[in-house]
């Protein structure tokens, strides 16, 4: 695996999402003194939501969007090929395709719940969301449109935490209407989408390693090294600074 990590980079980013809610806090507090009326701080706390989000998206488009690997460990003896490779490469895709199309629905889902309540938005059929899988897979299959849905699916995200972040300010519960409402059983929806971008994140990485360059036209894949599994880690260290972000500002 070849990966051009910014230890510097890494640090600034986690300190703000660190730091960022104390803030928030502070920005809330002014806020609540003149509640009832728009001020300088009610605008601030407001637009403060979009910081973590937007942070977390640069940095995952920076970083775990652009994969590199090692070509030359397609000459070893260590390969994945013929049966197995058909069974990885068809698990991936289904995964990646089916949370990628729900994330999109969950995100229009709350767009009409919230703002166009007069239109009701049916979630697809099996049929449709077959049709939807099998679309964003041929997406994913060619290099361009698949860096061009990872950035659909990082505003995806940003627009889902401002949607969270209205209902959290405005006092507006969630119930089973909400179709993110149903995943993992948490109350937590902020948790809920950022483990469905997680879940995103960690597919993505291994489709970019299955798909790297020629491995699908050759139909040979390298097994992966030690050095393969770095991202996982970084990825879930990273995410795991933004957990700890929506754990003090709750």
């Amino acid at each position: 695996m070849i990966i051009k990590n910014n230890p510097t980079n890494l640090l600034i980013t986690l300190s703000l999402l660190l730091i960022l809610p104390l803030v928030q806090k502070q920005w809330f507090n002014l806020y609540s003194l003149n509640i009832n009326d728009i001020s300088f701080y009610s605008i601030l706390y407001y637009l403060s939501g979009a910081v973590c989000p937007s942070l977390a998206c640069l940095y995952s488009l920076k970083n775990y969007t652009f994969y590199s690997f090692n070509k030359k460990q397609t000459q070893s003896k260590k390969i994945i090929k013929g049966k197995r490779l058909f069974f990885l490469v068809a698990i991936n895709l289904i995964f990646l395709s089916y949370f990628i199309a729900d994330y999109i629905y969950i995100n229009l889902d709350l767009i009409f719940n919230l703002f166009l309540e007069e239109i009701n938005v049916p979630k697809p059929d099996i049929p449709q969301l077959c049709f939807s899988m099998f679309f964003i897979s041929i997406l994913l299959i060619f290099k361009k449109s698949r860096f061009l849905l990872k950035k659909l699916i990082l505003v995806n995200f940003i627009l889902i935490s401002l949607y969270l972040w209205h209902l959290q300010i405005n006092n507006i519960s969630v119930d089973d209407q909400f179709h993110i409402y149903r995943y993992f059983g948490l109350n937590d929806l902020n948790l809920i989408n950022l483990f469905i971008l997680v879940s995103i994140e960690i597919s993505f990485y291994t489709w970019s390693f299955l798909s790297y360059k020629t491995n699908l036209s050759d139909w040979i894949v390298p097994k992966p090294q030690k050095g393969d599994f770095i991202p996982f880690l970084n990825i879930f260290i990273f995410y795991f600074f933004i957990v700890i972000y929506y754990s003090i500002l709750t």
